[in-house]
């Protein structure tokens, strides 16, 4: 959350005419909400605890990471979670010079794939309204030498590159059809970096927050409530939370350069539940009003005034509270979660059953050395035991009992993951015989061959067993 206070002076004071809102969803259209797993705290649990925790207590599937802590990255195996990580500052001038960007990559992404699911890499946060004048010179060439080391090793599909900002990048604001870059920001690096993103097919990753853009007069139209509606007098559009008028403002500053068609996704946004005695709005109620409303909005398909009929990509931020985070109160409380994994308050991301998972979670002692989750076509099931030693080589194969319908989940989930699935392709030499147990038998052995070949690195949700007979025929080989 670097330079949110900035973003005060961006603050949208609207004044209009009271209009009761009206509330649209649209069932059966989901967004994808993932958060923002941050650990500047000396009480938290055990990365895999967290990520354990996150994989079968809540419905959030994408996770994003401040760093590349190995152990951390690692927590996240077989978990199927889309994991972002995130590249410090102080390591962007380093990484525009390829070699070590390729040195980078291998000893931080490519050893963690495909067991861990990355799909993004951020090169630094808020980087371009930091004022750091060497960091952002050197903050595009370090993008394309990441996506050039990505493309060799073929991850460039798979791991995509970009940057978050604060919305300190942009000149105007209100309306949000007037939405415009800082003219310094846009001239000495966004038109480039945006040149980066649609070439390589990035999105680019906003941090709106509207508890620091919001006053007293406009706390409800931060808070999604029933408010005095604003009306953008260019397009005679109206806005109802001070969150589409910030989203908005980002596509107008977008088009005016033509880059409109690049994805706006929400890297971070949230609201805290403790701050200052008699600070405005900063409660647990509020909090769980926002990040609730939060939920339900970037995931109805409504879409924004300017952006109709879609869904946005959004992290709240975070996970955890984190107690030694500097700055005022409100920094450390957050959290959606305390660090016993208690919620701080209920907005539907807990699973039923959570709260049992939650005691038994938070009852193991903080230095176990836990096993890597299950790959999760279902949730919640044993780990198979590990094969015997001095079996020479298994391989990975259904069982008999396994349904073509969970036998198709763990073809999806494998080919997912970017592990190569060529060859149960119509052409390949594995398409015949062409049937669901095939083809699964394929994907599965391959996903086994490429981890440490554990007994659960072969389990799939108890569908799968290993064998010491090679099933490879003719041209297929396993």
């Amino acid at each position: 959350m670097d330079n949110k206070l900035s973003m005060l002076n961006l603050a949208v004071i609207f004044i209009s005419i009271p209009v009761l809102i009206a509330s649209t969803y649209i069932p059966g259209v989901k967004g994808t909400i993932g958060v923002n797993y941050g650990r500047v705290a000396n009480n938290l649990p055990h990365p895999v605890q967290a990520a354990h925790f996150l994989l079968h207590s809540t419905i959030i599937n994408r996770v994003r990471l401040y760093d590349t802590n190995a152990d951390t990255i690692k927590a996240f195996a077989h978990t199927g979670i889309a994991v972002t990580v995130n590249i410090p500052n102080n390591q962007i001038s380093s990484l525009a010079k390829l070699s070590y960007a390729k040195e980078w990559l291998e000893t931080n992404i490519v050893r963690h794939v495909p067991a861990t699911n990355i799909v993004r890499i951020l090169v630094g946060n808020e980087v371009v309204s930091t004022g750091d004048k060497l960091t952002v010179e050197n903050l595009v060439p370090a993008m394309q030498a990441i996506h050039t080391a990505l493309v060799g090793v073929s991850l460039d599909r798979l791991i995509k590159v970009s940057t978050p900002h604060s919305l300190g990048i942009l000149l105007t604001s209100s309306p949000p059809s007037a939405g415009k870059f800082r003219p310094e920001y846009e001239n000495q690096v966004l038109k480039q970096i945006l040149d980066f993103l649609k070439a390589t097919g990035s999105p680019f990753l906003i941090n709106p927050y509207p508890f620091f853009g919001c006053s007293k007069d406009t706390l409800d139209y931060a808070l999604f409530r029933t408010n005095s509606k604003v009306l953008d007098e260019n397009t005679k559009l109206t806005y109802t939370n001070m969150l589409d008028a910030q989203l908005d403002a980002v596509h107008s500053a977008l088009k005016l350069l033509h880059f409109d068609d690049i994805e706006i996704v929400i890297a971070e946004t949230g609201w805290p539940s403790k701050g200052e005695p008699g600070q405005l709005g900063v409660d647990v109620d509020s909090a769980a009003e926002y990040n609730g409303k939060l939920m339900q909005h970037v995931s109805s398909g409504v879409g924004t005034p300017l952006m109709p009929n879609r869904t946005f990509e959004t992290y709240i931020f975070g996970l955890f509270n984190e107690n030694l985070k500097p700055g005022p109160t409100s920094e450390r409380n957050f959290g959606l979660f305390q660090p016993d994994m208690t919620p701080v308050y209920d907005i539907g991301i807990l699973r039923k059953k959570a709260s049992l998972l939650q005691k038994s979670f938070s009852n193991q002692p903080a230095n176990v050395n836990y096993p890597s989750s299950p790959t999760p076509v279902v949730v919640g099931v044993p780990i198979s035991p590990e094969p015997k030693p001095n079996s020479g080589k298994r391989w990975c194969l259904p069982k008999p009992e396994a349904n073509d319908e969970n036998l198709q989940k763990n073809i999806d989930y494998v080919c997912g993951l970017g592990i190569d699935c060529g060859p149960i392709k119509e052409g390949g030499a594995c398409f015949y015989p062409d049937t669901v147990r095939a083809h699964a038998a394929y994907a599965m052995n391959a996903y086994y061959q490429t981890t440490a070949k554990n007994g659960y690195d072969c389990d799939f949700a108890q569908t799968a067993a290993t064998t010491i007979s090679n099933p490879s025929y003719g041209k297929c080989i396993y």
